[in-house]
């Protein structure tokens, strides 16, 4: 996608689509919402016959930390989630990781008074870490959607 033909809404949808791609490679059934209710996709765990409700958080491309600091990624979500998964997106490397939504208030690294969570991690591996922080992209690896989907959505 062109960045001056992008918008938020292409880019979430982007995010949506990414996320069904990859668990229907799975064998996972899913469906997308309508309307915008906090859950953006159901999927259905074949071996519990149980529905998973998924929120979809988006990003196009990484971006300088701060604006000018190291590349990174990062996703808003609110604390009160009515999902019980989340799916954080990232378009420029197709990936896909996804938490319980108690999960990803545990690893959200910012907090607002208003019920703002943000997660994040830095792409670039360059500045070397302390005992995991700041958090990198490797180091959330085992939440890579293919990782956690048996555990998830058992077959």
């Amino acid at each position: 996608m062109a960045a001056k033909d992008t918008t938020t809404q292409h880019i979430g949808a982007a995010g949506e689509l990414l996320v069904q791609y990859q668990l229907l490679k799975l064998g996972i059934d899913s469906a997308r919402l309508t309307t915008d209710s906090g859950v953006d996709l159901v999927a259905y765990a074949p071996a519990t016959g149980s529905a998973t409700t998924i929120q979809v958080k988006t990003v196009e491309r990484s971006t300088a930390a701060g604006g000018r600091g190291r590349s990174a990624i990062g996703w808003n979500f609110p604390h009160g989630t009515p999902a019980q998964l989340l799916a954080f997106a990232y378009l420029e490397l197709d990936r896909v990781w996804i938490f319980t939504a108690d999960r990803a208030r545990e690893l959200a690294q910012q907090h607002t008074l208003g019920g703002i969570r943000r997660l994040y991690w830095y792409t670039d591996l360059t500045t070397p870490q302390r005992d995991g922080v700041p958090l990198v992209i490797t180091d959330v690896d085992e939440w890579l959607l293919e990782a956690q989907a048996p555990r998830l959505f058992p077959r």
